[in-house]
């Protein structure tokens, strides 16, 4: 959607308010200093970035209040949220620290028996989720998010208390998927996610214009996805299903390092080549001392609305057989059904628009099982690492 000649002069008359703060480094005005990145404005709210590294955050920490301040005083503007993000030569700050997130808070340690509870001498963030689940797929086109949201939703008409966090940063599908496209409010310094469907949901898509490309580096995605972790009110949550990005990269290692992870789910299609990328996905949670909790096999059958006729569009039954070679649970077989992606595409998943669906019916199987696991019943051991 092209931007409005009124968006551009906002816009514009915001960067001009902002040069009344200066950077402390080279006292230059903020916007010709070369740290602001990203100012935009959409339905009266106001999102910039300020570039830093973990070396200048703290001094940049009280820029990044000032800016976030000024922006929400400002003539046509309902809120505003100003965040810290790394440059590609570094990593990227940390979200500013409060009261409660210390190692020693009684929930810090949400993981099982030997999940790390620090990560290079960083508190974890989340404390007060009781479980966080990645949704997992070694590449993408599975049906991973359709997956992660059903299963959140599935989860919420369980009685958990459940959140839902997109953490994939260049391809946000949140927003459409769970028919909500708003800014959220910012109080006290922290975003308020978004409700939908039982959930409370965080997605960088409610945070940019649909059509934007995220061209961000590696240390810039980190950095994100830490301040959706950190500076978002989650409040206390039973689990968060994390919808992760596809593949094995910097959002992966930044969930294993950063969260008590209670476990990861994979979900992969029939097909060898599918399989094999899944089996990736699973090594790399292995490695980094995750536990997997189980395989899904997505798009299992497809069963012909017409005539009733089945058919094994992608085969059937491999990712059943490579749970079983990796010594993990297989959760269960989700159809390929018009339904499941219309319902998606309406911003309606198909466990809230039809619970009682042959469609919803295996997404609510499969989260009893993973409800059943996080209150500690018996579950698989762990998976073995299978070389390619």
């Amino acid at each position: 959607m092209a931007e409005s000649a009124e968006t551009r002069t906002l816009v514009e008359r915001l960067r001009s308010a902002l040069g009344a703060l200066k950077d402390p480094t080279s006292g230059r005005p903020l916007p010709d200093s070369g740290l602001l990145d990203g100012l935009s404005i959409r339905d009266g709210e106001v999102s910039a970035l300020i570039l830093a590294t973990r070396e200048t955050a703290p001094a940049l920490e009280g820029l990044r209040v000032q800016a976030e301040q000024l922006l929400a005083s400002q003539p046509g503007v309902r809120g505003a949220k100003v965040m810290l993000t790394g440059t590609a030569q570094s990593r990227p700050s940390l979200p500013p620290k409060h009261d409660h997130d210390h190692v020693g808070h009684s929930h810090a340690n949400h993981g099982p028996a030997g999940a790390p509870g620090q990560a290079g001498g960083r508190a974890k963030l989340l404390p007060d989720v009781g479980a966080i689940i990645a949704v997992a797929s070694g590449k993408g086109g599975v049906g991973k998010s359709t997956t992660a949201v059903n299963l959140a939703v599935a989860l919420a008409r369980e009685g958990l208390r459940t959140g839902l966090l997109d953490a994939d940063i260049y391809g946000p599908s949140l927003p459409t998927m769970l028919g909500t496209h708003r800014k959220p409010q910012v109080v006290d310094g922290k975003m308020i996610p978004l409700q939908a469907w039982g959930l409370k949901a965080m997605s960088i898509g409610f945070l940019v214009d649909a059509e934007q490309a995220m061209v961000w580096r590696g240390p810039m995605v980190m950095g994100a996805l830490e301040q959706m972790m950190g500076q978002v009110e989650w409040g206390a949550l039973d689990v968060l299903v994390v919808d992760m990005p596809p593949g094995t990269g910097d959002a992966q290692l930044t969930m294993a390092q950063r969260v008590s992870l209670a476990g990861a789910v994979i979900v992969s299609t029939p097909q060898d080549i599918a399989l094999a990328d899944a089996r990736r996905g699973v090594n790399m949670f292995a490695k980094t001392h995750v536990p997997v909790l189980g395989i899904i096999e997505n798009m299992s059958y497809f069963n012909c609305p017409h005539c009733g006729e089945r058919s094994d569009v992608f085969g059937h039954g491999g990712a059943r057989a490579e749970a079983a070679k990796l010594g993990v649970e297989f959760l269960g077989e989700i159809p390929l059904l018009l339904k499941i992606r219309e319902t998606s595409d309406a911003g309606k998943p198909i466990v809230a628009a039809d619970p009682e669906s042959d469609a919803a019916r295996p997404y609510i199987e499969i989260a009893r099982k993973l409800a059943a696991k996080l209150a500690g019943k018996p579950a698989s051991s762990g998976p073995r690492i299978v070389m390619d």
